[in-house]
């Protein structure tokens, strides 16, 4: 279970609504404990092909640390000059043009960005559904994968087995979607491919390699598990009934505009930064550092999360949410505020 700073950071740094679920609704066919409890290390179950079947409902999350920066194991040199310029343009617009705040689909991002996912799995095809009314086909009959499919927003998929691991291979983006929150763009040569292997009834690990040598030096792969969520239903998510919420995440206000900050300001907020429990256990650390100018944060140890100025004391991640440094009565700064939808929590800066 993810910690309450966890959570808050996952609410924090993404656009969009919590996930509707129903509550307390026992999924059928669900291995059990002796106190009644899903048995979610149990073997996982078999399709008539002696293949392991993946269907479930399934959180599939790589973690916010790429949520928000899915480049974070590339180098520099390794980005395309024009990709890190209009990653850094959709950075200082606080993310006001991501699709997703526009109500259009998630594209590549729904691969690995936690949201809930239905996988319904015939010999032929697996069909991925997703809350927010959008899904992926994986065609499984045996079918070439097409070398010139026509761009969308999903993709085009088609997996084969080796062994007890699905590989998909999909290409065919178009180059309207971000390759996460942040704002990381690629082409339409963009090609994914996803390694599943579901280890037991509850757990599928997911190795993910993106490969677009249009916008960055090299393929490069993230691993991460994808749990099972049993005893609950999918629910629809409609992004057109909450513009508000749209509104107040994107950054869209007008009090959202860059100021510049003195570097030796700065370099003042440089640090680690705990959050802790109600029993003083560390739950979360944030790690600011100073480098070209800017402010970047660390989430969840992946990379780096530049942060854009609003004012000397406040700094605004592209996807929402506000951080404010508090400085002691000697003029020191001793705390950062994290402030977001799901409300306030203070992390105290390492000695």
């Amino acid at each position: 279970m993810r910690s309450p700073a966890v959570l808050f950071a996952l609410v924090l740094f993404t656009s969009t609504a919590l996930s509707g679920q129903w509550l307390n609704r026992p999924t059928p066919g669900v291995p059990r404990t002796s106190d009644g409890k899903p048995n979610l290390t149990a073997p996982a179950p078999r399709a008539p092909d002696g293949k392991p079947d993946l269907s479930g409902l399934w959180r599939i999350d790589a973690g916010t640390g790429y949520n928000v920066n899915i480049v974070a194991d590339l180098k520099p040199a390794e980005i395309q000059p024009w990709a890190q310029t209009l990653y850094r343009q959709r950075v200082e617009s606080f993310g006001k043009d991501d699709p997703v705040v526009q109500c259009l689909p998630r594209g590549p991002r729904a691969i690995f960005s936690g949201r809930l996912a239905r996988f319904v799995h015939t010999p032929a095809l697996l069909a991925i559904l997703f809350e927010e009314l959008t899904y992926r086909q994986v065609f499984m009959d045996g079918r070439a994968r097409e070398a010139d499919p026509n761009p969308s927003w999903m993709g085009y998929s088609v997996g084969h087995w080796e062994g007890d691991t699905l590989v998909v291979e999909s290409t065919g983006f178009n180059e309207r979607s971000w390759l996460d929150d942040a704002g990381h763009p690629h082409t339409e040569s963009l090609r994914i491919t996803e390694r599943l292997r579901r280890r037991d009834f509850g757990h599928i690990d997911m190795q993910v390699t993106f490969a677009d040598p249009m916008a960055y030096g090299r393929p490069w792969t993230i691993s991460f598990v994808a749990n099972l969520v049993p005893d609950t239903e999918l629910l629809e998510e409609v992004c057109n009934e909450t513009p508000r919420d749209r509104y107040d995440l994107s950054g869209g206000s007008a009090a959202n505009t860059t100021v510049f900050v003195s570097p030796e300001i700065l370099e003042k907020y440089v640090g680690a930064y705990e959050v802790r429990s109600a029993s003083n256990v560390v739950t979360a650390v944030y790690v600011v550092k100073l480098s070209d100018g800017r402010l970047w944060l660390d989430v969840d140890g992946v990379g780096h999360l530049m942060m854009v100025p609003r004012s000397e004391t406040t700094f605004a991640p592209p996807t929402g949410g506000a951080y404010e440094f508090i400085t002691d009565a000697q003029g020191a700064v001793s705390e950062m505020r994290l402030h977001g939808v799901s409300g306030m929590r203070t992390a105290v800066r390492r000695r």
